[in-house]
């Protein structure tokens, strides 16, 4: 199993921060507009140097996607932050019409994503954003699994010709991928080579699977660990080669089954390459309040169910 390090917990949140911080020196047209929420998705050092490029609208979600669209089509490239869940079903129209169906090249960083939100709550807890925004024609789903992947996806992000919505989280994760590691949308990443079962993992996931491909090794089980940072477009090519390879397949997410990574990969599969599965994810039910931890632990979101489900498989 090839090693990986931690090299110190840092909140996704803050690579968005960084990376637009980044992109504020690097294109003059870069813009930014935040709900009420500057401090939370980290967009104040942009805010405090480019203030003329830098838009509070209040809690006005819906607002901000039309006023997005606009400065896009003025061309410049608007990034909207908000949490995931008003970043996603709250203003679902407005980003279905004015963003998707028109093609304007606005950027949704949605933050505070998933279970691991915590003590916020179900109403806070967006389980279901993926599969809302991957269903949506034109839009780019990009679910990083580090700081530094998520800085690294914000300026690649902001490349690219269309909507993207960048999914991150609040607390803070392991950051073990390398600063330096530029950021392909569309593309997988291999994390290690392995011949028994493929675990494709997605967001927060991604180091837990990484401690489940080790357990997995003391146990003589190789794996083949994909990390898949962009959900759509979906590197097919990677999933069907590792899912030949190995005749059995394990996806790691921190939302629901339905609509989520596991659901688009069984899909691919059942075209091309029929194939065993396990879901590890969250089964058609809500969060609740609870620190982040003991919440992965208890929807079955850690090391040891990604090892159960591989397991399960032999």
């Amino acid at each position: 199993m090839k090693e990986y390090v931690d090299t110190g917990k840092k909140d996704t949140r803050s690579g968005f921060g960084a990376g637009l911080a980044e992109l504020g020196h690097r294109n003059p047209m870069v813009v930014a507009l935040t709900a009420d929420l500057k401090g939370s998705l980290k967009m104040d050092q942009f805010a405090a140097e480019h203030p003329d490029r830098f838009f509070e609208v209040g809690i006005a979600e819906a607002n901000m996607v039309g006023m997005a669209a606009g400065l896009a089509i003025a061309g410049y490239i608007p990034f909207i932050g908000t949490f995931a869940n008003f970043a996603s079903a709250r203003v679902m129209d407005q980003i279905r019409q004015s963003v998707c169906y028109s093609q304007t090249n606005v950027k949704i960083a949605a933050s505070h994503a998933g279970i691991t939100l915590g003590e916020d709550g179900a109403t806070h807890q967006t389980l279901e954003d993926i599969g809302i925004m991957r269903m949506l024609p034109h839009m780019v789903v990009i679910n990083p699994c580090d700081y530094n992947q998520t800085k690294a996806a914000t300026i690649a992000a902001a490349a690219w010709d269309g909507p993207v919505y960048l999914r991150f989280g609040r607390p803070g994760v392991p950051n073990f991928t390398p600063a330096d590691q530029p950021f392909e949308i569309g593309k997988a990443i291999r994390l290690n080579e392995g011949k028994d079962v493929s675990i494709f993992a997605t967001g927060h996931l991604v180091w837990e699977a990484i401690q489940a491909a080790r357990e997995l090794e003391t146990q003589g089980v190789s794996v083949d660990l994909i990390d898949i940072a962009t959900i759509k477009p979906l590197d097919k090519e990677a999933v069907v080669a590792s899912a030949r390879k190995t005749g059995r397949v394990v996806v790691a997410e921190e939302h629901l089954i339905a609509g989520g990574l596991g659901e688009v990969i069984a899909g691919v599969l059942a075209a091309s390459c029929p194939t065993p599965m396990r879901f590890v994810a969250i089964d058609d039910q809500f969060g609740q309040s609870g620190k982040p931890a003991e919440l992965m632990a208890a929807y079955g979101l850690d090391a040891r169910h990604i090892v159960e489900a591989a397991l399960s498989l032999r």
